[in-house]
């Protein structure tokens, strides 16, 4: 009996991490019907000189609110990507109580880069508790399997209201919360995810609700996570929770921990590879999150986020435009943010040798430039530099910023290690500053093709099973008969991440990076229904995704 469709002539490669062999896959309905030699179907697709891969997983993204205005999830599902898990940093948007969705909008405009009139218009608010938003997201439909974290600061701000933001849990609070990570864990969130990190500043500039947690609540919740016995917990380290206690709290929680791991121009990610090598031979289950995407932000002074780590320059998320503009003209308050930033912001200090200008209408000379090489003529700093381009276009100038892991060598080496896994891609979030939604077209490209960092089977695996194992997605990251039909088909010798470019699509007239045309990208099927044919993005009536089951 004939299949519905046959993916013909190309190299299969299963998402073991072995090398591919030359096959036709069948698929009939939602699932894979057969892998072989000369098989039947009614809609046949050349694959020649492509691989054929099992779909891309996308770990770490924040299409929370996005999956609400757009059903495909651009740009990740130009780019070979099935499946997204969202949710992560505990920025999850439920659940949540109508008298603080603009709590969260809030949050989630300074912690992710979000706007706020784009959040408002929007979301559509018909949930409340995290299961509720799981069904309506399912209801409406997604290009994408999508899964979601139930995340910490939702959590917190649900059961404490406004006080999640000023203080420390009682018992019963915490009680309470527990009950949501189980709630939601039960009904199909992807596990339970937190953030501690310093940089993470939320409403008004103040820490992020998570961060106002004490051990105690720590405590609890991930016990309360390994408990549901099912999912991962994501972590970002700070005081409560640093490195190597994600490793102690991994064997005492039983449950898989994945925390994110940049390459740092100071070392001290070497730190961390060590603590990992260390406790994998003891058994441990954590899966640091790497990149081979350097960590850029291309911003305006309207919306500085990768400066928000000083203390003195964060006190501007709490005013509007035009107090910000004074502040700006003041040479004295310059100067104490200028020093607050490179004496305090200790662990995201700007590498101001990195900073250059990206766009201007008024100075398009400076295009391309160090900021410290123009402040070096002028006898001023760099942000004095920033400061007076920014004032002069009404804050319309736009920058570029290296973070972090922009050295090729080292964040090689950190692609290679054991049991890391890829991520860090923040789709959905920081729209207007950085797109790095084309991990895998990137990896597959300029990684494995261009410098030859891993074999072309070994990338695969780690796009496809190596994430679906860590979180235990019944029946995907495979192309196994009877597994879900999640097909990604790209030729190996030209695929490559394409163009960006800045669109204005987003609701209430917001602006995004995106990068939408990929190069070698042939045919991407979701549950067995094409959304990418033959280089060219479908327009799809009904929606494949589904929501991906856990183990």
């Amino acid at each position: 009996m004939s299949a519905d469709v046959v993916i013909r002539g190309g190299t299969v490669f299963d998402g073991r991490g072995t090398p591919g062999r030359v096959a036709d896959v069948a698929i009939t309905g939602n699932v894979v019907k057969a892998i072989g030699q000369n098989l039947d179907g009614t809609l046949e697709l050349d694959a020649s000189g492509c691989a054929v891969a099992p779909g891309f997983i996308d770990i770490h993204t924040h299409f929370d609110a996005q999956v609400f205005w757009d059903r495909e999830l651009k740009p990740s599902s130009y780019h070979g990507v099935t499946t997204v898990v969202a949710g992560n940093c505990g920025f999850s948007i439920a659940p949540c109580r109508p008298e603080h969705h603009d709590v969260i909008v809030r949050t989630l405009e300074n912690v992710e880069g979000m706007d706020a009139d784009s959040l408002t218009a929007g979301i559509a608010w018909d949930f409340e508790t995290f299961p509720e938003y799981l069904n309506e997201v399912r209801r409406r439909g997604t290009t994408l399997n999508f899964t979601a974290y139930i995340g910490h600061t939702a959590v917190r701000l649900f059961v404490m209201g406004d006080a999640a933001y000023e203080r420390a849990a009682t018992p019963q609070e915490i009680d309470r919360m527990c009950e949501l990570v189980g709630e939601g864990i039960a009904a199909g969130a992807a596990g339970f995810s937190t953030s501690f990190s310093f940089a993470h500043r939320g409403a008004d500039g103040k820490p992020v609700p998570s961060r106002f947690a004490e051990m105690d609540e720590v405590e609890a919740l991930f016990m309360a996570a390994g408990k549901a016995g099912k999912g991962v917990v994501l972590a970002t380290p700070g005081w409560q929770c640093e490195y190597p206690d994600i490793f102690t709290w991994q064997q005492r929680v039983g449950r898989p921990f994945t925390c994110p791991l940049f390459q740092l121009s100071s070392g001290k990610h070497l730190d961390v590879v060590k603590l990992h090598e260390e406790a994998l031979s003891r058994g441990a289950n954590v899966w640091p999150q790497v990149t081979p995407r350097p960590l850029t932000m291309q911003f305006t002074l309207a919306d500085a986020y990768n400066l928000n780590v000083g203390e003195v320059f964060a006190e501007l998320m709490k005013v509007g435009r035009d107090v910000r503009k004074a502040a700006y003209r003041d040479r004295e308050w310059r100067a104490r943010a200028f020093d607050d930033l490179e004496t305090n912001a200790t662990g995201m200090k700007p590498r101001w040798e990195t900073y250059e200008v990206s766009e201007t209408e008024r100075f398009p000379e400076l295009v391309g430039r160090r900021v410290t090489d123009i402040a070096r003529e002028r006898d001023c700093t760099p942000f004095d530099v920033m400061c007076d381009l920014s004032l002069a276009e009404d804050l319309g100038t736009r920058f570029r910023a290296y973070i972090a892991n922009d050295d090729p060598g080292a964040v090689a080496r950190l692609l290679t290690e054991e049991h890391v896994v890829l991520g860090l891609t923040d789709a959905g979030a920081h729209v207007d500053q950085l797109c790095d939604a084309p991990l895998p077209t990137d990896l597959l490209g300029n990684w494995v093709r261009e410098r030859g960092v891993m074999p072309l089977e070994r990338a695969i695996r780690k796009l496809t099973g190596e994430p679906a194992d860590m979180f235990g997605f019944t029946k995907r990251g495979y192309l196994r008969e009877g597994n879900f039909a999640d097909v990604t088909v790209f030729d190996p010798t030209t695929v490559a991440p394409g163009p960006q470019e800045r669109v204005r699509d987003l609701p209430a007239d917001g602006e995004r990076l995106t990068a939408e045309h990929p190069v070698g990208m042939r045919h991407v099927l979701v549950n067995g229904s094409l959304i990418r044919r033959d280089g060219t993005q479908l327009q799809l009536q009904e929606l494949p995704g589904e929501r991906p089951e856990l183990a």
